[in-house]
């Protein structure tokens, strides 16, 4: 049997799988790949973002409520996943901020936060990662230590003297981080809005994205993914304590968003195969070195 391409997709807390790459994980699947989600955290710290879930005995059973949301937006993605076991680090937040709580996922050893995704990538043994930019794709802790450990994971895991319990080599080829707000197109939709007398839902959202001063990586690979941003969509949904239908984020019809951008883009961070950029695929170089 022919061996089958494997992709892997690291996060934070559960959500960030269907808000990041989630139409490019449903083509991909649609296509024959596996695909895994590993999660690094349970979400413990989130907080309820959409007011109709939040109410006392979600507050009180948050882990289990958002464990059971992960559920449905794997089962609807069609996706593996796995969590990784650490707790949430919270978002910090004042002026200076309050330090991040005893024992959470930020404030663990770069060698035991990345242990449980070196075991994971040898036990699935992905060809290809994706996962965020070392400042996090925005600054949460839990987001800038998925990046480390992302990266220690991938340059350790084919390895044999390094962490030499967690299961037999495997080098995977390529690493990519999420391009999440390319500004290129949040302007396409913006001009598309206008043509039809809309008025653009994300005007607000980008000048704070401006404000933050984040990264703006080079996109050197887009997935044309707009057939699946239905399903992305739902999978979204599924996590109710984070989503609100109701919020900006849904507002834009999707036959604008696939005419504006019908991509998910990617910064190629790491390759171990000959590829050229821009890319289209995020196994372009590996389909040639994996008999498929």
């Amino acid at each position: 049997m022919p061996e089958r391409l494997r992709l892997m997709a690291v996060h934070a807390h559960p959500d960030d799988e269907s808000s990041k790459g989630a139409a490019t994980m449903v083509r991909y699947v649609n296509e024959g790949a596996e695909v895994l989600v590993v999660t690094l955290t349970g979400g413990e710290r989130g907080s309820i973002l959409n007011p109709a879930m939040d109410r006392p005995e979600i507050r009180e059973n948050i882990a289990e409520v958002r464990r059971d949301e992960m559920a449905e937006a794997r089962r609807i993605l069609g996706v593996e996943q796995e969590f990784a076991g650490f707790v949430d680090s919270g978002l910090p937040e004042g002026d200076p901020p309050p330090p991040l709580p005893e024992g959470c996922f930020a404030l663990q050893p770069l060698n035991v936060a990345a242990e449980p995704l070196v075991r994971s990538i040898r036990s699935f043994r992905p060809h290809v990662v994706t996962t965020y930019d070392e400042k996090g794709g925005y600054p949460h802790p839990d987001h800038i230590m998925c990046n480390k450990v992302s990266v220690e994971a991938f340059e350790a895991a084919g390895d044999p003297d390094r962490y030499p319990e967690s299961g037999q080599p495997w080098q995977p080829l390529k690493l990519y981080y999420h391009v999440s707000f390319p500004r290129q197109r949040f302007k396409r939709i913006a001009e598309l809005m206008d043509k039809r007398g809309l008025e653009n839902p994300f005007a607000d959202f980008m000048e704070r994205i401006k404000e933050r001063k984040l990264t703006e990586w080079e996109i050197t690979t887009q997935v044309e993914c707009d057939e699946y941003f239905e399903t992305r969509d739902r999978a979204l949904i599924a996590h109710a304590t984070q989503i609100d239908p109701n919020s900006f984020w849904f507002a834009v019809p999707l036959d604008i968003q696939s005419e504006a951008w019908p991509y998910e883009d990617y910064h190629l961070a790491r390759s171990l195969v000959d590829t050229d950029v821009p890319e289209d695929d995020l196994f372009a170089g590996v389909r040639e070195t994996v008999e498929t």
